[in-house]
């Protein structure tokens, strides 16, 4: 499949769309939800067949092009078979997007909607085409009536569609707070003295950090007082461009301080990958100490 569309070549989403009746899964499910997000009039209708007359927007059944049941089927390039989310979040997901995050270049969004379609989409796409298991989907599953309940699956398909949309507005609105977060910590970035970058405010900072050349971070501990972090070699990692000295590890306030020498420090983490302190000066000097004492070491 070719690549996401973007404002001006996604075909309009119609005032109707269909999908299939009985037992729902997750790919109709946040599909719904997702045509909801896009176009909020949407008149939804479930059902075993698609009418000749039918105009809207059919997916997960029909053979049409949101349809993954049907011989030769789109798979992505890494070999995950589309599902009907899947396959929908394909056409517009770059669209949700644009109204969802902040501005950016058209590029960065493309790439946040490839993110989004990777860790969020494919898996529930996967169970579905496969039956592998996702607790998502599962989760989803659960709404359906049970076996020996005489209770019908639309009102039931409804109520997982609500709650597919809070998880996707949630979802949604984390992945704006860490763009919003990403731009934040680039601009402190370019202020860095001496491998410590210091941050107005805590944001999400280690996949700007980790690649570069900082090795602190230091930011306003929303418990008062200033943090100051070890940024790791690679994000998500464990293993630390310089911790803090080993004599610090698992010390708070005078004990600290005595053995430090840093009149400010509270507390340093038993791991060595953070420390508090009163003021930002007395981090920064921490900062400096883990370094000095780290070349003393080698």
């Amino acid at each position: 499949m070719g690549p996401f569309y973007d404002t001006h070549s996604a075909p309009p989403i119609p005032a109707e769309a269909l999908t299939h009746g009985g037992k729902f899964h997750a790919d109709d499910v946040f599909g719904t939800a997702l045509l909801q997000l896009l176009r909020p009039d949407i008149q939804v209708r479930r059902s075993f067949r698609v009418p000749a007359d039918f105009a809207g927007l059919v997916y997960d059944i029909g053979g049409g092009p949101f349809d993954h049941h049907q011989k030769g089927a789109p798979v992505r390039p890494d070999g995950v078979p589309y599902a009907a989310f899947g396959l929908l979040w394909h056409a517009y997901g770059e669209i949700l997007l644009q109204r969802f995050l902040p501005p950016m270049p058209t590029e960065q969004r493309r790439r946040e909607a490839l993110r989004f379609d990777e860790k969020f989409v494919q898996p529930l796409d996967l169970d579905d085409n496969t039956g592998c298991g996702s607790e998502l989907a599962a989760l989803i599953g659960d709404f359906n009536p049970a076996w020996d309940e005489d209770s019908g699956p639309d009102s039931a398909f409804w109520r997982a569609v609500a709650f597919a949309d809070t998880v996707l507005r949630n979802r949604l609105h984390s992945i704006a707070g860490f763009c919003r977060a990403k731009a934040l910590v680039e601009q402190a970035l370019q202020q860095m003295q001496d491998g410590v970058v210091i941050l107005p405010r805590f944001a999400p900072w280690k996949s700007v950090l980790s690649p570069s050349e900082a090795v602190f971070c230091v930011y306003p501990s929303q418990r008062g007082g200033w943090c100051a972090q070890g940024v790791p070699i690679e994000d998500g990692g464990g293993q630390l461009k310089c911790p803090f000295p080993p004599q610090w590890a698992g010390l708070e306030d005078e004990v600290l301080q005595r053995t430090s020498g840093i009149g400010g420090l509270t507390f340093c983490h038993n791991n060595r990958f953070l420390i508090a302190a009163t003021t930002r000066q007395d981090a920064l000097a921490a900062c400096r100490a883990a370094v000095q004492l780290r070349g003393q070491d080698k």
